[in-house]
């Protein structure tokens, strides 16, 4: 829903804001006063084609925002995640555009720069003009598969086309790739055996190249290392020997001292046994690391030709990652990869048969779905033809006609919507050809068929009804034919937000809303300005539609009874 329009420096409007209500807000005024002013600026804010005229002369450049109120689900919050403009779901919407009197326009969206086509993109979805000078929305015939959907309750077979067509969408896929496999298959079995046969030969293990190089590091120091362990050895020979002798002479020191008559308590004796037990720690501590580099000499020990082989095998398992354009790592996994290859190459054929029968299966069961939605389009056509036909005797269009095309699509063209071409069309006079609804001359002729088709169309146009914009609808009829303009936008508004621009006092009666466009000043100072009208004032602007520049009593009270209808 529209919720506000603000205007700075557009033709006559100097600074405007407005705020919008649902349901049926009517525009009335004197012919000139700046009625499509409105509009136009409502059209700059959502991206409509606008050239530097808009412009209020003097000023550097016109500017329009329009404050929208869509709801959490409405399909323009999906619009703005695809263009990667920012949005909370729950806030406004607020769409704004300048334009320079050199032409140059900016657009942006919650204030974000962005394109105009992008503006017209998000405003397309949140509201539709039908009027004098364009009709968008219904004139593009993209629009008619989905009203007519809508309208004959038919998104649950839709739905079911759609997954049909999802089928057979992953079933060529399929075949496509399983063909596209078999026509190289025989060149690529001759090159994956070869590779896979190197990689069998060489049977890598995930981590090798590290222990490999490990290994490699280790051994190549070996002999060094074996001569340092020699020397450090060579330091042992003779020492154990001494130490003992040395202990023994010690203890029998300490043995002569007591057999002398020294008390063992005696420092000289204590000394003689603290030093021999002393030699005898070191002893059993030199045996032990002799133990132990005798213990490192044995760990250097290898076969003469270790080293050799650890370096042969590293340098082919290198080169061959280098032939086959990865690290040695993945050698393994490759290997597995190439062996599923080469297992789908052999089996392509057998794949090729059995994926080609699967999407005869999916595409028969998406034919047979395609024609039924087919059949309840044409069905819903000839309902919803009938339904706007009975719409356009009450607006003065009883010499029209109204048809709904289905036509075919070939196979080629098939997709999620089914194989129809879903057009609405008309022909204005009898005998006249049938042709697309911009077939009709008249804008005012143009939207009351549009209204007609919204009227028919009415709670089934799908869950986020857009602003519907009608610029004099009523243009060139009168009494029962104005009354019944008026009470169709009032039966639309009903379950939309509608804005109507009308010279008709049945229509304007009819208004939730009512607002007066009127020119103030004079000369270079002349300015379009809106008014809100009061009750009062309202049945005082409708009795001067009804009498003219004369308001009388009579007039008066006639806008009254319009009203009170």
């Amino acid at each position: 829903m529209l919720i506000g329009l603000w205007i700075r420096d557009v033709v006559l409007i100097e600074a405007l804001d407005l705020s919008i209500g649902p349901g049926l807000t009517a525009l009335t005024g004197e012919t000139g006063a700046g009625k499509s002013i409105i509009l136009d600026s409502l059209g700059l804010a959502t991206g409509a084609r606008a050239g530097a005229g808009l412009v209020r002369r003097g000023a550097a450049q016109a500017a329009a925002s329009a404050v929208f109120a869509p709801a959490p689900e409405h399909p323009v919050w999906d619009l703005l995640e695809e263009k990667g403009l920012a949005y909370a779901r729950d806030e406004d919407l607020v769409l704004r555009r300048t334009l320079s009197a050199d032409g140059r326009s900016r657009a942006f969206v919650n204030d974000q720069a962005t394109g105009v086509g992008v503006l017209k993109e998000v405003g397309d979805l949140l509201l539709e003009v039908h009027g004098q000078h364009e009709t968008v929305g219904l004139l593009d015939a993209r629009t008619h598969r989905p009203l007519l959907d809508a309208f004959g309750g038919l998104q649950p077979m839709l739905a079911g086309v759609a997954a049909r067509f999802a089928d057979w969408r992953e079933a060529r896929s399929r075949v496509d790739e399983l063909r596209a496999l078999t026509e190289r298959a025989a060149a690529e079995t001759e090159e994956l055996s070869l590779r896979l046969a190197e990689l069998d030969r060489l049977d890598p293990r995930e981590g090798e190249e590290a222990a490999l190089a490990e290994e490699r590091a280790v051994l190549g120091a070996a002999e060094k290392s074996l001569n340092d362990i020699a020397t450090a050895r060579d330091a042992f020979d003779g020492l154990s020997a001494k130490l003992a002798s040395a202990a023994r002479t010690l203890e029998r020191a300490r043995e002569r001292a007591v057999a002398a008559g020294a008390a063992p308590e005696a420092p000289a004796v204590k000394r003689l046994a603290e030093a021999s037990a002393a030699v005898d720690r070191v002893l059993i501590e030199a045996q032990e690391a002799e133990a132990t580099v005798d213990l490192a000499a044995d760990a250097f020990e290898f076969e003469p030709d270790r080293l050799e082989k650890a370096e042969e095998r590293l340098f082919e398992l290198r080169g061959l990652a280098r032939k086959l354009n990865c690290s040695v790592e993945e050698l393994p996994l490759l290997r597995v990869r190439f062996a599923e290859r080469l297992h789908a190459a052999e089996s392509s054929e057998d794949a090729l048969k059995a994926a080609e029968a699967a999407l005869k299966t999916v595409r028969d069961a998406y034919t047979v779905e395609a024609a039924a939605l087919t059949a309840a389009r044409r069905e819903a056509g000839e309902r919803l033809a009938q339904a706007v036909m009975a719409e356009l005797g009450p607006l003065k269009l009883d010499k029209a006609r109204f048809r709904v095309g289905v036509e075919p699509l070939g196979e080629e063209r098939a997709g999620a919507t089914g194989l129809d071409r879903v057009a609405f069309e008309v022909a204005t006079n009898p005998g006249a050809p049938f042709g697309d609804l911009g077939a009709i001359a008249s804008g005012g002729e143009l939207a009351r068929f549009a209204l007609a088709l919204k009227a028919a169309l009415a709670g089934r146009g799908g869950a986020f009804q857009p602003l519907m914009i009608f610029d004099e609808v009523d243009q060139g009829v009168g009494g029962a034919v104005a009354d019944a303009v008026g009470l169709r936008l009032k039966s639309l508004a009903a379950s939309a937000q509608v804005l109507v621009v009308t010279h008709s006092p049945q229509v304007a009666a009819r208004a939730d809303a009512h607002w007066r466009i009127a020119k103030a000043g004079e000369g270079e100072r002349l300015r379009t300005a809106v008014e809100v009208l009061s009750p009062d004032d309202r049945e005082e602007e409708i009795a001067r539609m009804l009498a003219g520049a004369q308001i009388t009593d009579a007039a008066r009270a006639a806008a009254r009874a319009l009203i009170g209808a």
